[in-house]
């Protein structure tokens, strides 16, 4: 009798230390929120390509404005999906909002765009 009683009062402790092994706690409240941070800072980029004069300086400067212009959307966006703070993972972020400024200055314009394979998206942002 004393054997199955140990059995069913570890058996609670066993699931529980699993649980966490998989997936933290946060991660369900956290994944939503970086979600909203990558579209936030995707409809900055657009509000702010769309704003930029087309064809007054080249595009690449402009990419470079737009960026600018949404860098705080952008530190947000790094602050919340790179809790280890790794400087490459936060390289890659802003280097991706670079890229993505230039594709929604592209449109603005009326040019071809490449696609963001990073993302998978080829998807319109509505400003």
């Amino acid at each position: 009798m004393s054997h199955w009683r140990w059995v069913v009062l570890s058996l609670p402790l066993a699931i529980a230390a699993c649980e966490g092994s998989f997936f933290s706690v946060g991660d369900r409240w956290h994944t939503p929120r970086i979600d909203d941070a990558y579209a936030a800072r995707d409809v900055c980029l657009a509000r702010a390509a769309a704003a930029e004069a087309p064809g007054a300086i080249d595009a690449a400067a402009v990419a470079r404005a737009v960026a600018q212009a949404c860098e705080p959307q952008t530190e947000k966006l790094v602050q919340m999906s790179n809790r280890d703070g790794d400087s490459k993972v936060a390289a890659n972020i802003r280097d991706n909002s670079q890229f993505r400024a230039m594709g929604y200055v592209m449109r603005s314009r009326g040019q071809p765009i490449a696609i963001d394979i990073a993302q998978g998206s080829t998807g319109r942002v509505t400003p």
